[in-house]
């Protein structure tokens, strides 16, 4: 059996965007997909999801494996062993089916030396200290570990086999993408939804892109681009405490700033978004802000019924690819997509 259609679910903006509620609402829906995989990244991530009101966090695991699908670890991930047992544990005590999840043979291991190196050399600029950045380079460099050479794993080989439906999940966002974000401060694999044909299928099989955003901007980390000032600013503050902005995998403090419409614009159209889902609407009603950047200035609006008419008709004449845009509150996620 082949492969009937890909959809992929993105992060639009710097990660955080809630693209784990995104992508367990798509698995739940109709039992339409085969597998669900992640394709770039390592621990550095997570998904935080909601399954019959009862909160759960992975970091590496696809979501997929809350909903008894295959979860499949591509190839463009890396792998820390002992977080890989921790999240497997917690699955199963948790009631999770652990036999769907796989991982590619060809995945890197994170090892010990690289956390070590990434704690002692890249933490001022912002790393999460997991290890990605020093393992991406050397499997870059030809001289890393792959899962297949592990015995270890032996039990969660994939044996590289797709077919049906496939949901692909994607971790950051995009302008924390190598080759699109404010390098240096970007992560280390490249999470535009190109990627997720490491997997092993052509682009023509993609069907839907779901792009995520929120309907303010969130940073974790160093960046120019959010200047630590932004954390003395009171308005943003009440919208930091009111969306309860700290990272899953970090525990950090995000900073906060409007949504960048131009930005948002950029990454919808190079990603080839489809399905743009802009979520925690609610969490602007409940500070009665109403507010986003385009073209450097700030715009506000008296409600967010005005400032969503103000989305879609910038969005729907910038970008042709638009089929649909949907507003969620936090935490669920609208069923109408």
């Amino acid at each position: 059996m082949g492969i009937n259609y890909v959809d992929i679910c993105i992060g639009l903006n710097w990660g955080d965007e809630a693209k784990g509620k995104i992508i367990s609402n798509l698995a739940k829906s109709n039992n339409k997909y085969d597998f669900v995989c992640r394709f770039n990244g390592g621990n550095n991530a997570g998904h935080t999801i909601y399954i019959n009101n009862i909160k759960y966090k992975t970091h590496l695991i696809p979501t997929g494996v809350f909903h008894n699908i295959i979860s499949i670890i591509g190839p463009d991930c890396v792998v820390n062993k002992e977080s890989f047992i921790n999240e497997i544990t917690y699955l199963k005590n948790n009631g999770f089916n652990t036999d769907l999840v796989k991982i590619s043979p060809r995945a890197h291991i994170i090892k010990n030396i690289h956390i070590e190196e990434d704690i002692k050399n890249y933490k001022s600029n912002g790393s999460t200290s997991r290890g990605i950045a020093p393992c991406y380079r050397d499997k870059y460099a030809r001289i890393g570990t792959q899962v297949k050479d592990d015995d270890f794993f032996k039990d969660y080989l994939w044996d590289e086999n797709l077919y049906g439906n496939i949901l692909c999940e994607g971790a950051q966002g995009f302008w924390l993408d190598i080759n699109m974000g404010n390098y240096p401060h970007v992560t280390s694999s490249v999470t535009l939804p190109y990627n997720a044909c490491s997997l092993g299928f052509p682009t023509h099989l993609i069907r839907h892109i779901y792009g995520a955003t929120k309907i303010y901007d969130t940073r974790v980390g160093v960046d120019p681009d959010f200047p630590e000032n932004l954390l003395e600013n009171d308005e943003l503050l009440s919208i930091i405490n009111e969306g309860k902005e700290y990272g899953t995998t970090t525990g950090k403090m995000r900073k906060v700033n409007w949504l960048n419409l131009n930005k948002l614009i950029d990454s919808i159209n190079i990603s080839g978004t489809n399905y743009v889902i802009i979520s925690k609407i609610d969490v602007l009603e409940n500070v009665k802000l109403y507010k986003l950047l385009f073209n450097e200035t700030i715009v506000e609006f008296t409600s967010m019924e005005n400032m969503k008419s103000y989305i879609n008709d910038v969005l729907l004449n910038k970008c042709n690819f638009i089929k649909k845009i949907i507003y969620s509150n936090n935490p669920e996620i609208m069923d109408n997509f």
